[in-house]
This record gives C-alpha cells, sequence and structure tokens, in this order.
C-alpha cells in the first residue's frame, strides 16, 4: 500500500498538487503565474469549457476535469469563481481532512468557505491586489502569467498552518504579503477600489470636460495618462502626501477660483466631486508643510465662491 500524501502543511510549496476551480481573468492568471513559477497545476474546472481549455493550454500536464475531480485529486484548490458562487461551490463538493480549498476574493469572508470547513478542509484566502485585464496570449508570451501578476501584494488570511504554506507561495511568485484579520475584508476591498475603479472614475470625470471643447476620450487619456504615471512615480518617491501636486499643495486659491468659476458651468454633480477632492487634497496640503492654517482657510473658502 502506497503511503499516505503528506498535508499540504508538511509540503514544500513544489510537492503541493494544486488545482483551479473557475477559469477566468483570476483563475487563468493565478494558474499561469504558478506554473511559470515552477507550482503547475494539476487539473482545472469551470462551467465553462473554452475558457478551462485555454488557461489548460498554458499549463504542462494541466487536465480539464469536473469540480469534484479537481478536488478529489488535489492537496490545495484554488476557488475562483465570482464572489457571489463562492460559498455554492464550497458546499456542493465533497471536501476531506488533510486538504486546503481557498478562495482568491478581497471582499468575501472566508467563512463562505464553511461547506469545506466542515468536511474538515484547512480553509483560507488569497487575494492578488491587481487588476486583471484579459490575459496575454501564452502561446505567443510563455511569460504571460507573471507579467500579469506583476509582483503584486498577495493578501492571505489563513490559520496556521496553512498560513505558513499560502505565504510560501506568495513568495514563489515574487509578492510581498499583507496579512487579513477575521471580519476584514469589507474595508480591505473598499480600500483597494479607491487605487483601481475610482481612478477609472477619475478619468472618465476629466474625460468628459474634455469634451466640452470637441476632444475625444481617447485624446484625453493620450494626455493624462502620461500624468497619472508622472504622479505615481512621485508617490512613489516622497509619499502620499509629499509627492502631491497641483494648485492646492501650493496654496493657490486663484487657481482654485478659477476651477470652481469654469466647473459651475457644467452640470451640478462636476463641481460637487472637484470640491469634495479639493477639500481632501487641502488636508494633505496641510499634511506635508506646504501650506499653513491660514492658507488653508482661504482654499476652503474658495471652493464656495
Amino acid at each position: 500500500m502506497a503511503a499516505p500524501r503528506p498535508t499540504p502543511a508538511d509540503d514544500p510549496p513544489a510537492a503541493l498538487r494544486i488545482g483551479v476551480i473557475g477559469a477566468g481573468r483570476l483563475g487563468t492568471v493565478i494558474a499561469w503565474a504558478l506554473a511559470e513559477a515552477g507550482l503547475p497545476p494539476r487539473a482545472v474546472a469551470s462551467r465553462r469549457e473554452g475558457a478551462a481549455t485555454r488557461l489548460a493550454a498554458g499549463v504542462s500536464g494541466c487536465q480539464v476535469l469536473s469540480a469534484q475531480a479537481v478536488v478529489d485529486g488535489c492537496d490545495l484548490v484554488f476557488i475562483t469563481v465570482p464572489d457571489d458562487a463562492i460559498a455554492t461551490v464550497a458546499d456542493a463538493l465533497r471536501w476531506r481532512t488533510g486538504m486546503s480549498a481557498v478562495h482568491c476574493s478581497g471582499a468575501t469572508e472566508v467563512a463562505a468557505l464553511g461547506g469545506a470547513a466542515r468536511d474538515g478542509a484547512a480553509v483560507g484566502g488569497f487575494h492578488p491586489l491587481q487588476s486583471f485585464g484579459p490575459p496575454i496570449d501564452h502561446a505567443q508570451r510563455p511569460d504571460a502569467g507573471r507579467a500579469a501578476w506583476g509582483g503584486c501584494t498577495v493578501t492571505i488570511e489563513a490559520q496556521a498552518p496553512l498560513d505558513a504554506v499560502l505565504v510560501g507561495l506568495a513568495a514563489r511568485l515574487g509578492s510581498p504579503v499583507n496579512h487579513l484579520p477575521p471580519g476584514a475584508r469589507g474595508r480591505y476591498h473598499a480600500a483597494a477600489g479607491y487605487a483601481s475603479q475610482f481612478v477609472h472614475v477619475l478619468l472618465r470625470e476629466a474625460s468628459a470636460i474634455w469634451q466640452t471643447w470637441g476632444a475625444t476620450e481617447d485624446e484625453a487619456m493620450r494626455a493624462l495618462l502620461p500624468l497619472v504615471a508622472g504622479t505615481i512615480a512621485s508617490v512613489q518617491r516622497a509619499g502620499v502626501a509629499g509627492g502631491m501636486p497641483g494648485p492646492v499643495s501650493r496654496g493657490d486659491v486663484g487657481s482654485v477660483r478659477r476651477h470652481v468659476d469654469a466647473l459651475g458651468e457644467m452640470p451640478a454633480p462636476v463641481l460637487d466631486l472637484y470640491r469634495a477632492l479639493c477639500r481632501r487634497s487641502v488636508t494633505l496640503a496641510l499634511e506635508r508643510g506646504a501650506i499653513d492654517a491660514v492658507a488653508a482657510a482661504r482654499l476652503l473658502d474658495s471652493l464656495d465662491v
């Protein structure tokens, strides 16, 4: 009789039999990045056979199986289905003691994996703090997974010894680790929105202003995206407050008043958002020491002219 396989907690990461359930953008990038780091998933399952086949094509030896077959044949299973389906998937499958079920959602609590935990599996969260667009064609770029992964921070929530296994996987992927306590995922994921989808909102707002003189959104983005890149570089060099540019950081009341006058000719929500962002900018400028309390008061007064 063959000796029983060690549990994931006893395994070095390279010895784990890894599976993936869900073959969307997130599942595909995780699978490809793991494979490129020497940890190829053994199997993938998805409701969309074409997506599963595409994922498996980028991982040597990866099989397209049913979700239950993935669970039966693997030690560590990443669940990368949409958030609302995580609990349904975990409840529908038969898990076992000695294996691990890990979801990759930022907002959903690990308790959603209750079905796996009741069957004896260790459970946890492994969320890459990254925005994933459509995966690059792996056939054309063998490092497509790592390129999309981009060394992003991974937020881990798990109890020992699973925690150590997930930290080891993050290390193999070249990712810093953020540990999250139970109950904090809503705040964590909301915070991530400020650096991801809210940037899209701000760029759309800026584009709408450009369109008032006949420019297109594409023209606005060609002009504004290098500005965004320069802003990020400034934050990297000097920090959030220290790297902030713009008239508020200089105490330039005249420019802020001209902004208010100009945006007042547009629909009210445009000026409302500008005022809200400027008020928060005043706080940052004070923190930086770029303005004093008198200048801050003048700036705030100018927003209500």
